[in-house]
């Protein structure tokens, strides 16, 4: 099998490293799945992801001169899987629902605000109250 850049191929996981996994190709070819191209979400530890002799697909990012194979397996998803890994994260805002359907704008963005500073404002509070009275100082008597 002929790898090219671009396409969408089948192999097996020969080794795992801090920085990536070993991906052993049709052919005989290894290439290298980067941490960062193993998964949508940030990726600590690849053997939470990834175990030894696991069939994964993957697509060839690039191929250097010395015949270096990069390899990913996020964008080896098809659209309709990236599309339910989007669809399990956590439900988007619905900007509508908090019933200020009759609001403008302007009261909408003025309700923001103030609601924002009051926020800020407890924020700056509780912060103070941790750091005490403004810090350590001497008092100097003559």
């Amino acid at each position: 099998m002929l790898v090219e850049v671009g396409t969408v191929v089948e192999g097996k996981v020969s080794g795992i490293t801090s920085f990536g996994a070993f991906v052993q190709l049709a052919g005989g070819k290894t290439g290298l799945v980067h941490i960062s191209e193993v998964a949508e979400e940030y990726v600590k530890d690849i053997k939470a992801h990834l175990k030894e002799n696991q069939s994964v697909k993957v697509r060839v990012i690039s191929i250097d001169n010395n015949g270096k194979i990069s390899l990913s397996i996020k964008k080896a998803l098809t659209e309709t899987g990236r599309a339910s890994v989007r669809s399990s994260r956590p439900a988007d805002v619905d900007w509508n629902k908090s019933g200020n359907d009759n609001l403008s704008f302007e009261d909408r963005l003025s309700k923001f605000m103030k609601d924002s500073d009051e926020k800020l404002h407890d924020l700056k509070k509780n912060f103070e109250s941790k750091r005490g009275s403004g810090g350590y100082r001497k008092s100097i008597q003559f």
